[in-house]
């Protein structure tokens, strides 16, 4: 991995999801790279075994995925210390007013409701992009 590639975590128990991400965000740049999980355990696994140096720079996570839903992953993650730098991101069908609270609640920087274009989903990748740039 060259120094200037962009890692970013993302979790969506949606296989062709996690390609469209992975598409929008390739559009973008050609140096970001997108570690794909399909449920909440997952990401914890993965986070886990990383060390700190190799931490992504940006967390996306669905609401609804199997064995941890993105709130509860949200409320796991936010209480390591490690990982507290670390932009999270929600993605998801729901639009749920009660979703949305709880996962900002727990700790999520931004909520956005998947859209139905490509282009859409270019712009909120550029958008969650500009958090990985933040930090």
């Amino acid at each position: 991995m060259t120094s200037k590639s962009i890692t970013i975590l993302a979790a969506d128990d949606d296989l062709e999801d996690l390609e469209l991400i992975e598409d929008a965000f390739s559009s973008l740049d050609q140096d970001i790279s997108l570690y794909k999980v399909t449920n909440g355990k997952a990401v914890i696994d993965y986070l886990n075994n990383l060390p700190d140096s190799d931490l992504p720079c940006l967390i996306i996570l669905d609401y609804n995925m199997p064995e941890l839903k993105g709130s509860e992953v949200l409320a796991k993650i936010g209480k390591e210390k490690r990982y507290a730098e670390i932009p999270k991101l929600m993605l998801s069908t729901s639009s749920a007013p009660l979703h949305i609270h709880e996962c900002i609640s727990n700790g999520a920087a931004e909520y956005y409701v998947k859209p139905t274009s490509m282009r859409e989903l270019e712009v909120i990748a550029k958008k969650m992009l500009a958090f990985c740039k933040l930090n």
